[in-house]
Parts: C-alpha cells; structure tokens; sequence
C-alpha cells in the first residue's frame, strides 16, 4: 500500500488505491489547505515532493494548467490532484490554516455555510457619484455626510426592491450583487434597479439644490458573470463578498461611462440576457483600465414599454 510521509507534521500515513494525497491527509486528520475544496480551482493545497516524485501520478490537465500560469517546478504539485502509487516523502506549503477560516455561499437562501468558496454566476452593479468632489466643496463635513445619507437610504431601498445586496460602500460608490437560478432575471432586476436609483437620484436634485444650492448624478455599471463568494478578514471580522475578474469588470465599466458620456453602461454578457427588455442608447467598442483590447458595452436607458 502506498505511504505518505507528512512534513512539517512528520507524520506517516498509509494511502487507499486511487486516493489522492488530499483525501489522504483529510481522512487521516491531518490538516490541510484547499479552499477550492479539492476541484482544482485555486493551488492552497500545494505540496514539494521531498522524495518519490516517480511514485507519484502525472498532472492532471487541471494541474497542468495552474502549473504553467504559477511556474511551478516539476516536484510541486497539486495535493488534490495527485495519486501515489509507492513511497513519497513531501513538505505541505501552505500551513498558516486558522481553525476559524470560514467561506460560504453568500447570498443563495437556505444553502448552508461550507469550508471552500462558492463559485457562481451573478450580476455585479456597481456606482458611483459623479463628480461628488465639486459637490463637496465648500460644504460642511457633517452636511456631505448627510447628503450622503440621503443618498445611500434611497441606493438600499432601491436595490432591496430588486433583490439585491449592497455589498460594499467605497466612499461614494458602492457595490451591489443580483442572484437568482434564472440569470436573465437576476441581470434584469439589475437594470431596473440601476435604472430606479437614477430616476431617484433625480427626484433628490431639488432638495439638494435647496439645501446647497448644487446637486449630483450618477454612474452606473453592470456585469453578468462567474465570481467566487466567501467570507475574508481576520478571525472575528470576517466580512462576506465576492472576488474575480468579473468584479473587476464590472468596476471598470462604471468607470468608462465618464470618458464615454453616459450613465449607465452594461457589458456583453448582460446586454445579451436583457436586450429583448431594454432599449439601447449608444454602443460602444472601448478599451478600459488594466484589461487587453476593446470590449463592447452598451448603453441602457430604459426598458422596453416603459417611460424612461
């Protein structure tokens, strides 16, 4: 029977025929990184293979692929990923795991909580105040931030009439997340909520103008796609959110409606579920911060039998 030899835990396990090494330590009760949960989607489980690297399986096209993106040498390999078959000596790399370390799925009702992130699709809205600097100057501290409250009490009720979560608040900006099993209803409660928070933050501008005499608009962006939820932070601070390119997109495509002159900007992949519901203003081709080439984004200005 194959045998595995743990460091830093200095250990010896015996390892069952077809058993890769995470399974082996798992059932064994040794702890051990995988945030992915063993699929291959992250590289926490790594090990180096001290000795026995003949005894051990090729990489799978899974690892194979991580491998190559982080460089990694013949003798580190993916724990949940590879087989032995005989005697093999190896050094865990990553041993820093907190008992408390905690990743859920966020935001689906009646899923419980699980040790690894949870991958899904959803539509990521993101905003922000169009020149709030201008708006801020010369106010008093306590009056931006009651402006700010105003703000952000009709941003809540309008993503909750929706069904979305306000996920985070950046200064002026905040991030909101739509997920449902259907993704065309998921990206469209986020049009029409992106599109309510614009037509409020209208109906602001006369008490604002009373107030300070000065008003603000606002940015919107919106995208349709994979993300990984969980929860980050230190032990007891923990905070819920989501990671992936798609945020980054997302937040990038708010940010071109500036250099585009619009407000409201949606990529590809959500135009694509919603077109039959909205009615397009201007379709652009543009390239947008820290991404290669040029992505096209479209304009939404209403739906489709609505008003505005």
């Amino acid at each position: 029977m194959p045998l595995i030899h743990f460091f830093p835990d200095n250990l010896k396990i015996e390892a069952h025929e077809g058993e890769t090494i995470l399974q082996a330590a798992l059932r064994a009760g040794i702890p051990h990184a995988s945030f992915c949960g063993g699929a291959a989607r992250c590289s926490t489980c790594r090990v180096i293979i001290l000795e026995g690297l003949e005894n051990c399986s090729p990489r799978t096209p899974e690892e194979q692929a991580i491998a190559e993106m982080l460089r990694l040498e013949a003798q580190v390999r993916l724990a949940c990923q590879t087989v032995v078959t005989g005697k093999v000596k190896l050094r865990r790399l990553v041993t820093d795991i907190l008992e408390d370390v905690e990743i859920s799925s966020l935001y689906i009702e009646g899923v419980e909580p699980c040790s690894v992130g949870v991958e899904k699709y959803v539509a990521i809205l993101f905003s922000d105040i169009q020149g709030f600097t201008p708006f801020a100057e010369n106010l008093l501290h306590y009056d931006v931030i009651h402006a700010l409250n105003v703000y952000f009490q009709q941003v809540g009720q309008v993503m909750a009439r929706h069904g979305g979560t306000v996920n985070n608040y950046m200064g002026d900006g905040f991030m909101a997340l739509f997920e449902t099993s259907d993704p065309t209803e998921g990206a469209l409660r986020a049009v029409r909520a992106g599109l309510e928070l614009i037509e409020a933050v209208q109906k602001l501008k006369p008490y604002l103008e009373e107030l300070y005499k000065k008003s603000f608009q606002i940015r919107v962006g919106l995208h349709y796609g994979l993300v990984v939820a969980g929860k980050i932070g230190a032990p007891g601070q923990k905070k819920g959110t989501v990671i992936g390119d798609a945020v980054n997109f997302a937040s990038r495509i708010e940010a071109a409606n500036k250099k585009a002159g619009t407000q409201f900007l949606v990529s590809e992949e959500t135009y694509v579920l919603v077109k039959e519901k909205v009615r397009l203003g201007q379709q652009l081709r543009l390239p947008l911060p820290g991404k290669s080439g040029k992505y096209n984004l479209y304009e939404i200005v209403g739906l489709i039998g609505a008003n505005s």
